[in-house]
C-alpha cells in the first residue's frame, strides 16, 4: 500500500517557481566592478530563465548535458542556475581562480558542452580554448565582443515554454573540489539533495532566511554550492545582494544602502571586515546575522560581532555535503548560559541540522568509533541526504556501505553533539607522538591585539618528528616581535604546543575560496630550520 498523498517531484525548479509566484517584485541587486548597479526580480529571473531554457534548446542541448560557467556573482550568473537544470542539463560552475590545468582538467572532465563566461575572464578563455575541444559554444556574461552576449542569447527567446520533466533524483549541478591532492573531484548534486538542503538551510536553527531577509553573499557562487543561497532565498523570497567588489568599505556601503541583514563569507573575510572598521573607526553596520564557514572562526572575532549585537551563524560543511551540514544555533539552554558561555558556543561548529549525521573514528584506522565525550578527538565522518555517495564519474564510493563519508576534518564532539574542529587530517602537527592543533593554535594567536592572520604548519625535527612553526600576518604598523606572540600564547596553550619558531610576513598564501593555503606554506617553508 502507497500512501495517499500528490506526488510532487523535489526538482529546483520548482524554488523559482515559488519565487516568482509569491515573490515576484522582491529584488535581486548586482553592484558590478565598474560601479554601475541592476535591479531585478525574482519574476524576471524566473522568465529569462525561461529563455535560457529555449536557447540551451536552440543549442541542441540535451538533457544531462553539462553547462559551464566561469564567472562571478550577479544576476545573470543567478538566471543559469534555473535555467540549466530548467532545460533538463547540469549546471557546472568553474572557480575561475585555478591554474589553467586544473581548468582544463575540470572542463574535460565534466565534458562541457556550453561555457558562459565573464569578459573579465577572457585571457582566461582564449588559453582554454585550444585545451578544451569538447566545448561547442561560447557566450559572454557581459559583452559581445568575443563571443555573443548573454543577453543578446536568451533576448531572442520570448520565455513561453515549460521546465524540463524528470525525476527528483536527476543531476541538476556539479561542482567540483578545489584539489589540494590530485585532481579535483566532481560532486554531483541532485535536483532532491539541493531540495532537502534548502528546506534544511531555511529554517531559523539555521540559517534563518524568510521573506524580509535581505542577503548579500560575498562566498563567490562557484565555490560549494554557493552555500545554498541561490536556492534559499528563492524558497523564502528573501531579496539578493550581489557585490563584485568586495572592498569592506565598499561592502559596508552596500550594507547600509541595501539594508542588508544576512552577510556569508569565510572568516578572511570577516577579518578584514573589522580590521576596515577599525581604521576608520565606523561602526558596526547593522547586520542581524554574520555567516561564517569554510575554516574556525576565532573567538576575538566571534565575540566582538556578538557585542555589536550580531546574531553569529558558525557553520561547517564542504562541497561534498552541499555544504551546511552544522551550525552553531542556539540550544535549548542558549538563555541561561552567561555572556562568555554563549561566545564559547559559537566558536563551536554547531550542531548537525535533521537531513545529516556525524561522528569522529580513531586517526589511526578511521573506523573504530570514539566517544562524544568532548575530550576525544578523530577524523570527522557525515553522512545525510545532501551528503556525497560517489565522485561523479568515480568507479568506487566515497562513502563506506554504512554511508558514512570521510571529511578530512579532524574533530571533537561535545556531549550535547556540539562539533569542535582541531585540524585538518594532513594538517595536524604530530610532534613527539602527540598530535598538535594547528587551527587551535591559529585561533589563539589570533586573539592578540596585534595579530592579522596566522597559520601553523609542522616541522621536521630531529628529535620529535615535527615541531609547529607559526607564520604571522602582524597589523600594519605595530612593532609586534615573534617572542611578543610566544609569550601571548604562554598562558593559552599547553606549554608542548608553543610553537618553536614564530615567522612575520606581509601576507600568507589563500587558496581560491579564500582559505590560507597550507600546501603553499609547506613548499615555501620545506627548507626551514628551527632554533635550537
Amino acid at each position: 500500500m502507497l500512501g495517499a498523498m500528490q506526488d510532487w517531484e523535489l526538482r529546483v525548479t520548482g524554488l523559482i517557481d515559488h519565487a516568482a509566484r509569491e515573490h515576484g517584485e522582491r529584488e535581486i541587486v548586482t553592484h558590478w566592478a565598474d560601479g554601475k548597479q541592476s535591479r531585478t526580480n525574482w519574476r524576471e529571473v524566473r522568465r529569462d530563465a525561461l529563455k535560457m531554457v529555449q536557447a540551451l534548446r536552440r543549442l541542441g542541448m540535451q538533457p544531462q548535458d553539462r553547462v559551464a560557467t566561469l564567472a562571478m556573482n550577479h544576476s545573470r550568473h543567478l538566471v543559469t542556475w534555473y535555467g540549466a537544470p530548467g532545460a533538463g542539463c547540469v549546471l557546472h560552475t568553474i572557480n575561475p581562480r585555478l591554474f589553467d590545468d586544473q581548468l582544463s582538467f575540470i572542463i574535460n572532465h565534466a565534458e562541457d558542452r556550453v561555457l558562459i563566461y565573464d569578459a573579465a575572464f577572457q585571457p582566461i578563455v582564449d588559453r582554454l580554448r585550444p585545451l578544451c575541444p569538447g566545448i561547442e559554444h561560447y557566450i559572454c556574461f557581459d559583452s559581445p565582443e568575443h563571443a555573443p552576449a548573454f543577453d543578446d542569447w536568451i533576448g531572442a527567446e520570448n520565455g513561453e515554454t515549460a521546465w524540463a520533466p524528470g525525476d527528483e533524483r536527476d543531476p541538476c549541478m556539479l561542482c567540483y573540489t578545489s584539489g589540494t591532492t590530485g585532481h579535483p573531484k566532481g560532486v554531483l548534486y541532485s535536483h532532491r539533495s539541493n531540495m532537502l538542503h534548502t528546506l534544511a538551510m531555511i529554517a531559523p536553527s539555521c540559517l534563518a532566511l524568510e521573506p524580509r531577509s535581505c542577503v548579500l553573499p560575498i562566498v563567490p557562487m562557484f565555490h560549494a554550492n554557493n552555500w545554498g543561497m541561490p536556492w534559499g532565498c528563492a524558497a523564502t523570497g528573501a531579496k539578493l545582494v550581489y557585490s563584485q567588489v568586495n572592498d569592506p568599505s565598499a561592502l559596508c556601503a552596500l550594507i547600509e544602502q541595501e539594508r542588508v541583514s544576512h552577510v556569508a563569507g569565510v572568516p578572511t573575510v570577516w577579518f578584514a571586515f573589522l580590521q576596515h572598521l577599525d581604521e576608520t573607526g565606523k561602526d558596526m553596520p547593522p547586520i542581524a546575522y554574520a555567516i561564517s564557514g569554510g575554516a574556525a572562526f576565532p573567538r576575538s572575532v566571534v565575540e566582538r560581532l556578538m557585542r555589536s549585537g550580531v546574531r553569529v551563524g558558525h557553520a561547517w560543511g564542504m562541497t561534498e555535503t552541499s555544504p551546511i551540514a552544522t551550525v552553531s544555533y542556539e540550544g535549548a539552554d542558549w538563555d541561561t548560559l552567561s555572556f562568555d558561555e554563549q561566545v564559547d558556543r559559537k566558536c563551536l561548529q554547531g550542531r548537525v541540522v535533521y537531513g545529516s549525521e556525524v561522528r569522529i573514528v580513531s586517526l589511526d584506522d578511521h573506523e573504530t568509533p570514539l566517544p562524544h565525550d568532548g575530550k576525544a578527538s578523530g577524523a570527522l565522518q557525515v553522512r545525510g541526504a545532501w551528503t556525497i555517495r560517489r565522485y561523479f564519474k568515480a568507479e568506487e564510493d566515497a562513502a563506506n556501505e554504512q554511508g558514512w563519508f570521510d571529511t578530512g576534518d579532524v574533530a571533537a564532539i561535545m556531549p550535547d553533539g556540539s562539533v569542535r574542529l582541531t585540524d585538518r587530517t594532513k594538517d595536524v602537527i604530530k610532534s613527539g607522538g602527540e598530535w598538535i592543533s594547528s587551527v587551535e593554535l591559529e585561533n589563539a594567536a589570533v586573539g592578540h591585539p596585534d595579530v592579522v592572520e596566522a597559520a601553523a604548519i609542522g616541522i621536521a625535527h630531529p628529535k620529535w618528528d615535527e615541531r609547529p612553526l607559526l607564520i604571522v600576518v602582524p597589523r600594519g604598523g605595530s612593532s609586534l616581535r615573534g617572542e611578543d606572540v610566544r609569550e601571548f600564547l604562554r598562558d593559552k596553550v599547553a606549554s608542548w604546543w608553543l610553537p618553536d619558531a614564530v615567522e612575520l610576513v606581509n601576507a600568507l598564501p589563500h587558496t581560491g575560496t579564500g582559505k590560507i593555503s597550507k600546501k603553499d606554506l609547506r613548499v615555501q617553508y620545506k627548507d626551514y630550520t628551527l632554533p635550537v
